[in-house]
């Protein structure tokens, strides 16, 4: 029989133990190292005794070991079988995107049928605070020492009806270049990221936005880099929802640093401001232990962008978002440690141009001409 690595496979150290990962056929095992020796001599189609012939330093009771320990964890595949053909379909349909993307979806799969030292939905973490206190994370993130700008609570106009607002959002990329109030601003934060209402979970309290939340642990965060807007000096501040303020984290920001930051995308240079949506991963993990949770922190992050564009174009600003932007960077201007606290998803705003340049023109005869609509 000949056997082959599995392309849809990896490899890490986890607790000390050397993981071997297929997904999503496999089983993670801990193996010893050496057994990436031996999944090396099956790059291609081999038979055991073809794959020991080009691992001589190994005995083949080795070598027969550590296959058969493979091939019992799905990292070697028989030639033919089930498990072969869907290895390479798989590896076919997530292509560029393997092997992060593809072991990221595939390793958080269907975690509730896998026994994982008492992970439940419902289990708490083992993990209860900051560097393991034992305290629970705060509900809202402040920086007391930044200086403070509180904004005025004047409740949004949100009277356009909701169809309007509905077609009426669109992704824009070009802007008048007129400043945004900050009576707008403070508007748009208050009706996406702050408090609704509180609720007892059970070991304390809990809040509610606009935008659903995973088990309302509200683990996102805003930051906003300020180009534009009236009254507010450009810099990067942070949303305290608790007291509706803006800290300032740091003075200065440009338009050419806002399209580096956004992977040198042009459009970035145009709008009045940026909102980076930010986890802060504890107020997950104390209630939710299971890696699949980091879905729901994306999931969190795409309703608040959700929200924050339809509530942009109810105020009347043209909304913008990208999943292109230098982590890192944007990080470090944020405040942000990259670790606990990680940038999800920047967001933006300005006064639309009501004759953008960059807008894709209808559909037409010809588009549609060169458009598959249905399988045959």
């Amino acid at each position: 029989m000949r056997l082959r690595r599995s392309r849809c496979l990896t490899c890490y150290w986890h607790e000390g133990e050397f993981v071997v990962h297929p997904h999503p056929h496999g089983t993670p095992t801990a193996l010893h190292p050496v057994a990436a020796e031996v999944l090396s001599a099956f790059e291609e189609w081999r038979t055991p005794r073809e794959a020991a012939g080009g691992l001589g330093h190994l005995t083949p009771d080795t070598v027969e070991e550590a296959v058969a320990a493979l091939t019992d964890a799905g990292a070697l595949l028989s030639e033919g079988g089930e498990a072969a053909h869907r290895d390479e379909l798989i590896a076919g349909q997530w292509g560029a995107w393997t092997p992060e993307a593809s072991f990221f979806h595939y390793a958080t799969s269907d975690v509730y049928d896998t026994e994982r030292s008492g992970d439940s939905p419902d289990t708490p973490a083992d993990v209860t605070g900051d560097a393991g206190t034992g305290a629970l994370p705060p509900l809202f993130t402040s920086h007391p020492r930044a200086p403070r700008l509180l904004l005025p609570r004047r409740p949004a106009e949100l009277r356009m009806p909701y169809g309007q607002v509905l077609f009426d959002r669109r992704t824009h990329r070009d802007f008048t270049g007129a400043p945004v109030k900050s009576d707008t601003l403070a508007a748009l934060l208050a009706a996406v990221f702050g408090p609704v209402d509180f609720i007892d979970c059970g070991r304390g309290a809990l809040y509610r936005r606009t935008s659903p939340q995973g088990g309302s642990r509200q683990e996102i965060d805003a930051y906003v880099g300020v180009l534009d807007v009236e009254g507010l000096p450009s810099g990067w501040y942070h949303y305290d929802g608790l007291l509706h303020g803006l800290e300032l984290l740091s003075e200065g920001f440009t338009p050419d640093e806002a399209v580096h930051l956004c992977a040198d995308q042009s459009w970035a240079a145009r709008p009045a401001f940026f909102v980076v949506l930010a986890a802060r991963l504890e107020r997950m993990g104390v209630k939710y232990p299971t890696p699949r949770a980091y879905r729901v922190c994306l999931l969190d992050a795409g309703h608040l962008g959700q929200t924050f564009a339809l509530t942009a174009t109810a105020l009347g600003l043209g909304p913008a978002q990208t999943g292109a932007f230098r982590d890192t960077e944007v990080a470090a201007r944020c405040g942000l440690d990259g670790t606990g606290r990680v940038p999800l998803y920047v967001l933006a705003a300005g006064h639309p141009d009501p004759a953008p340049l960059d807008a894709p023109p209808a559909a037409g005869v010809d588009a549609f001409g060169t458009t598959v609509l249905a399988a045959p």
